[in-house]
This record gives structure tokens, C-alpha cells and sequence, in this order.
């Protein structure tokens, strides 16, 4: 399945928050929209999810103008919105039979999630009596019990300890491994780049720059080796171009890409090289490039 924005235009009153967005993204695998706060992402996703329509544009899936009513979404905003003094299981069973489950179903579906998120110890206990992390693993039920073929996940980290952010990784790979589209928004640029093979970068209602991950990268200049060795300094003194960076890896701006792999002969022959590596920018350095200022 291929999930499409196409020329996306909204506004609010005299403002106007998307001008021509277009971004796709494809089953099985992630996608990450990215921005800063106000760039549009939010809108880009409630018009998607088909909460307001677009003032023009389209929301296409394979190509023809999306069904809700047939293309089951699950999303967790990165605002919660769960009843603080409503016992656990009796919310999930709401929300899932919202999305149209039979309550059967629906109790068998978010028993199976409680358990598969180490959950089951809280299923009758009010959701104010949990941590901010186990609140998250909550909500993140309401947005999977319903088995979507898409979904979004808004900084779905957000509050989580190391061992819970392990848990919720396997479960998002698990959910592109079965083939959901997955559509992360986050801040958090380690984890985009971990999970996403294809990203767009929003800046004020614009694509700034979309497309796959590693063909991105690419597109910058392949000027600049990193290499690490436990003769970093001898080489930082002693070859051309070559400098110290803050983690003690030799950076060397190299005079053509072409001269890549003469250097790399030389380096090998003259020191003990554990590591050496074009350089590429990370998903960071891009984001600043493409949304600031």
C-alpha cells in the first residue's frame, strides 16, 4: 500500500500553515515527518487522518482518494488523551470498539497488548495510579489494539525509560515487519534515523527536502573521511587536510572525492587503521539544515 499527500494547502483564517505539502509513504516500512514546532506537521496529520479536510490537494492510497471508512488508522499524540480516573481495561475496550471492534474481540485484542506490554499487573487499576512511562504504554494500546494498516506515532518516546524504549522499539519493528505503514513525528533524530528508510522535513508549510534516508545523505559531497585509528594524532599531524574532532577521530578533508581511495592506501600503509569511512551528515545535521532558519 502507498500512502500519499499531494499538494496540500490549509489555512486557518488569513494564515496559512500548509502550502503545497506532498510526501508518500509505503507498507512495511517507517516514515518520519519532521519539523519544527508550528512547521505543519500536526495539520499534515489531521488532515490525513481525515480529522478536517484540506483546502485543496489529495490523500491518496494506491493512487485513489483515501477511504476511512476502509484503511484503519491508529494514532498516539504526543498530547495524551486518556481518563485519568477510568480503570484501564474499560477505556481500551472503549476506544477499540470506537475504532469497530465487536467487544469480544476488543477484550481479546487489548488483553493480548497488555501482556505483550508487561501490563497485565495494571489492567484494573485506574490510569492515574501509573507512571508517565506505563500511561504512555497505555495510550500506545489505543493507537495497535485495532490492528491499523496505518500507523502514527507523535514522539512516541516520549517519558519512557531505556528498558521500555527497547520494548517499544520491538514493537514498532514488528509492526513494519507485518507490513504497516508506520509514521513517526518526533524531535528525537536518533530514533528517526534508526527506524525510518524515507523522511520529509516541513519547514513553514513547506517540504523542505523529502525522499529516502540514505539517497539523501548521499547527495552530499563525499569529500571528507573519518577514520579511526590508535595513531590518531601521528595522523592528524602528519597527513594533509587532516584534523582532531571531539570524539579523538581524524577528520580529513580530502582535495577531490577522487582521491579517496589514494588516501586510504597511504593511511593503511603508514598506521594501524581500526575504522575509515566516507563521512556523512546525520539526520540531525540535516534537520538543521532544512528547518532553520
Amino acid at each position: 500500500m502507498i500512502l500519499e499527500l499531494r499538494d496540500i494547502h490549509k489555512s486557518f483564517g488569513e494564515k496559512k500553515v500548509l502550502t503545497g505539502v506532498s510526501f508518500r509513504a509505503e507498507s512495511g516500512k517507517a516514515f518520519g515527518l519532521l519539523g519544527r514546532n508550528g512547521a505543519g506537521k500536526t495539520t499534515s496529520i489531521r488532515i490525513l487522518m481525515g480529522v478536517f479536510p484540506a483546502d485543496s490537494g489529495e490523500v491518496l492510497v494506491d493512487g485513489k482518494p483515501i477511504d476511512h471508512r476502509s484503511i484503519g488508522m491508529g494514532y498516539l499524540p504526543e498530547e495524551r488523551g486518556l481518563y485519568p480516573k477510568k480503570k484501564i481495561i474499560d477505556q481500551l475496550i472503549y476506544f477499540a470498539e470506537l475504532k469497530g471492534m465487536r467487544y469480544a474481540d476488543a477484550v481479546k485484542a487489548v488483553d493480548r497488548w497488555l501482556e505483550r506490554l508487561e501490563m497485565t499487573e495494571y489492567r484494573d487499576k485506574r490510569l492515574d495510579t501509573l507512571s508517565k512511562g506505563n500511561q504512555q504504554k497505555i495510550q500506545l494500546i489505543t493507537a495497535l489494539a485495532h490492528d491499523p494498516e496505518v500507523v502514527i506515532l507523535d514522539e512516541p518516546f516520549s517519558g519512557l525509560d531505556p528498558v521500555n524504549a527497547m520494548l517499544l522499539k520491538d514493537v514498532v519493528k514488528e509492526e513494519i515487519q507485518r507490513g504497516k505503514i508506520v509514521l513517526f513525528s518526533s524531535h528525537q533524530m536518533s530514533y528517526i534515523e534508526e527506524f525510518c528508510d524515507s523522511v520529509a522535513i516541513i519547514n513553514k508549510g513547506v517540504v523542505a527536502i523529502t525522499g529516502e534516508l540514505h539517497d539523501i545523505k548521499r547527495e552530499y559531497p563525499r569529500d571528507t573521511l573519518v577514520v579511526r585509528s590508535a595513531d590518531s594524532r601521528e595522523i592528524a599531524d602528519g597527513v594533509r587536510g587532516a584534523s582532531l574532532d571531539e570524539n579523538g577521530d581524524v577528520i580529513i578533508k580530502l582535495s577531490s572525492p577522487e582521491d579517496k581511495m589514494d588516501v586510504l592506501r597511504e593511511l593503511s600503509a603508514r598506521y594501524d587503521i581500526d575504522e575509515a569511512k566516507v563521512f556523512e551528515p546525520s539526520l540531525n545535521d540535516i534537520f538543521v539544515q532544512y528547518a532553520g532558519d
